[in-house]
């Protein structure tokens, strides 16, 4: 019998050892249905006959083998084994984060068919006259007219009530799809005429294919990026090479979506969490057998199965939802460098305000630098203008500077978008006799008010509570909001502009499916319009009418215990600023502060934010802080605040004997509190990596077998974004 060693979704630093039997062929990469305890799980095979595997009397045989072929290939082993050791993350879970949830539950790939929607008889007979009452139907009808379509491709754009409509009438049938590797059959659209900076963007990254090659495109908003990446990826497809474009966030980027679509006429599929399961397995399938040519998604597209990948571009790569903050902590922007260094393809990072780490690798000549210095159209940069709130009076947190400007756009037929990074009605209630705020019993913050929802909700554990009626100090009932959020300032431009559109868009006005497109489509419409929001409207958003940004609040940013905030609050303001003055008429950008001869503000309104950037650079060179030197951090979280401090403290005594360690805590965090638990950390900072991730091997090693350790719940966290 041989022994197979299995990597387990279990949150243990280990591999187990099974017996095969004698009748079982097993691939490594495959996955395999094992006992475990009282359980069955499915695990993926990792090494036959290991040379240290435990006496074969003590192992268990393995219950079934579930695939024939590997599920992960080659690449993406040599991938999920790299970000568990430099994550120090257990192995059986970034396996398993890598695969679709189906896959996950061990279900059967052959029983999950590809289907392609085709015209019946009946629906080539039929007409688009037959489809008046119904532009969703008549849309799904002209996008079959051409010939069959895979489902995939379609529910990205056509809501499936369209589809039992169109079936029920008995117009449109499924076909099931082979999975065959696609041909790219010309251009839907011409290629726009690019500028000198794009052409020169394009050619090299042409000339970066077929060979491992990192290049930043620094562009500023609205200099043609995407067309920049339209027109890199056209070769690629022609040779039968597949692109990955990873974004941020999916949701925020249908026009990115849209373009892709009608460029080309390959087949372009998105991949994030509101899809169904069985969609994410369609498309992994797809990606895998070479079917699909582009995938545009969030960053866990970075696990797909490529068959031939030929390009990874990472837009808005400064993002930071770019890495994720639970479980395995990984950086998609970071792991894909590494993948492309595996698939021997070049990797390019696009965005109006770059990372410091990826301008720093620029320095240290690993990137190439690609620059786009103007808009693509010849427009102007908007025009900044500070807003200076001392000693002004204000109407609904908008002084009266500030709604003058408002006015004459609405006067002059355009839109105006503010911009408040705090949504519900308001940050809390107050009393007005005792001074009593509305807290969260479960975090150190303040619960916000939604006044349409009358509910009291903490935006960092979700808790939910009903208003109350009566102070719980005092008994008074003369509770008022304090501070605005994005939902009294609707309500406030209401009063102010009753004749003018309002268009809100944050978490709570796009939850509905579909909300968020409906809400773009009405803001491209032309004709007065006032637009409102969180930092949803900073990402990737081209809205032609819009000729003013106010940003409501710019002081709750400037001044932070994160050394990050800087960076973050000048990237912030530089993209919401860039929606400003994308069409024929040139933009203003009003900012509102009390604080008007900050530092930050008077660089990034009178040099950019590439000087900005280079400034925020030597800054951190000289505090000798990332990416300057290497971070990694330990969270403790408790229900008693001593043994977050005590197991800490360990910890600290254990890294003292290390060499190349400088060591900041522990501290509490900046929110001490949070879902019940009281949290802790240490930041341990090195300027070598592979000395820093040496002695992370060494303190794992160690506090895993500390008593101290099983009383509390602990992370540690490679390259931190969130410091609190």
């Amino acid at each position: 019998m041989s022994v197979i060693r299995v990597a387990l979704p279990l949150p243990l630093r280990q591999h187990f050892d099974y017996l095969l039997s004698a009748g079982q062929q097993v691939q490594i990469g495959s996955r395999l249905r094992v006992p475990f305890g009282k359980r069955e799980l499915i695990g993926i095979a990792w090494q036959l006959n290991p040379a240290d595997h435990y006496p074969l009397a003590q192992l268990k045989p393995v219950i079934s083998v579930i695939d024939k072929q590997p599920v992960l290939s080659d690449t993406l082993r040599q991938l999920l084994t790299f970000a568990a050791e430099y994550y120090h993350h257990p192995l059986g879970e970034v396996l398993t984060a890598a695969l679709p949830a189906l896959l996950r539950e061990g279900k059967d790939l052959a029983e999950y068919q590809q289907y392609a929607w085709r015209l019946t008889a009946a629906g080539t007979d039929a007409s688009a006259a037959d489809f008046k009452r119904s532009a969703r139907q008549l849309a799904l009808f002209q996008a079959l007219q051409a010939g069959p379509v895979p489902a995939i491709e379609l529910l990205i754009s056509h809501p499936r009530t369209a589809f039992k409509q169109l079936a029920d009438k008995g117009l449109i049938e499924q076909q099931v799809l082979p999975l065959t590797p696609f041909s790219q059959q010309g251009l839907k659209q011409p290629a726009l005429r690019l500028t000198a900076d794009q052409a020169l963007a394009v050619t090299a990254i042409n000339q970066a294919a077929g060979r491992f090659q990192s290049l930043l495109l620094e562009g500023v908003t609205g200099s043609g990026k995407t067309e920049v990446y339209l027109q890199a990826i056209a070769p690629l497809l022609d040779a039968g090479q597949q692109v990955l474009l990873i974004v941020p966030e999916i949701g925020l980027t249908p026009q990115t979506l849209s373009r892709f679509q009608s460029r080309f006429q390959a087949p372009v599929l998105c991949w994030h969490s509101n899809l169904t399961d069985t969609e994410r397995l369609n498309c992994w399938q797809q990606t895998q057998a070479g079917s699909a040519a582009i995938v545009v998604g969030t960053r866990s597209a970075l696990f797909l199965p490529f068959a031939r990948l030929g390009l990874i571009i990472i837009d808005e790569e400064h993002d930071q939802s770019l890495k994720q903050q639970d479980g395995f902590r990984y950086h998609a922007r970071d792991l894909a460098i590494k993948r492309a260094a595996i698939e021997h393809c070049p990797i390019l990072l696009g965005s109006a305000t770059p990372s410091l780490e990826s301008l720093y690798n620029c320095q240290q000549q690993r990137f190439i630098h690609l620059s786009l210095h103007n808009r693509a159209g010849g427009q102007a940069m908007p025009r900044y203008q500070l807003v200076d709130l001392k000693q002004q009076v204000l109407q609904f947190g908008l002084a009266s500077q500030t709604l003058q400007y408002i006015r004459q756009q609405l006067q002059q037929g355009m839109q105006v978008m503010l911009f408040l990074n705090r949504r519900g009605f308001a940050p809390a209630l107050s009393c007005q006799e005792c001074g009593w705020l509305t807290e969260c019993h479960r975090c150190s913050a303040f619960t916000t008010y939604h006044k349409q929802s009358r509910q009291l909700v903490c935006h960092h554990c979700g808790a939910i509570k009903a208003v109350p009626r009566q102070c719980k100090q005092c008994g008074s009932a003369r509770l008022a909001p304090v501070g605005q959020g994005t939902e009294q300032l609707e309500e406030n431009l209401q009063q102010l502009f009753p004749d003018v559109a309002i268009t809100r868009l944050d978490r709570d006005t796009t939850r509905r499916k579909g909300a968020l497109a409906s809400a773009l489509d009405s803001i491209n419409q032309s004709g007065p319009r006032l637009i409102l929001g969180t930092q949803m409207l900073a990402k990737g958003h081209h809205f032609p009418f819009v000729t003013l940004v106010v940003i409501v609040d710019v002081d709750g940013a400037l001044y932070s215990s994160d050394f990050r905030a800087p960076e973050q609050l000048g990237q912030l303001l530089t993209q919401v600023a860039g929606r400003a003055g994308r069409g024929s008429n040139p933009g203003t950008v009003l900012l509102q502060t009390h604080y008007p001869e900050h530092v930050l503000l008077q660089d990034i309104i009178q040099n950019g934010y590439a000087s900005f950037a280079r400034s925020a650079l030597l800054e951190r060179q000289h505090t000798r802080l990332p990416p300057y030197q290497h971070l990694a951090l330990f969270r403790a979280e408790a229900l008693q605040s001593t043994l977050c401090q005590q197991w800490l403290s360990e910890l600290v005594s254990l890294a003292k004997t290390l060499p190349g360690l400088e060591l900041l805590g522990p501290v509490s965090s900046p929110m001490e509190k949070r879902a019940g638990k009281y949290r802790w950390q240490l930041q341990l900072y090195s300027s070598q990596r592979p000395q820093l991730h040496q002695a992370l091997n060494t303190l794992l090693a160690a506090l895993q077998s500390w008593p101290l350790s099983r009383q509390l719940k602990w992370q540690l966290d490679v390259d931190p974004i969130d410091l609190s």
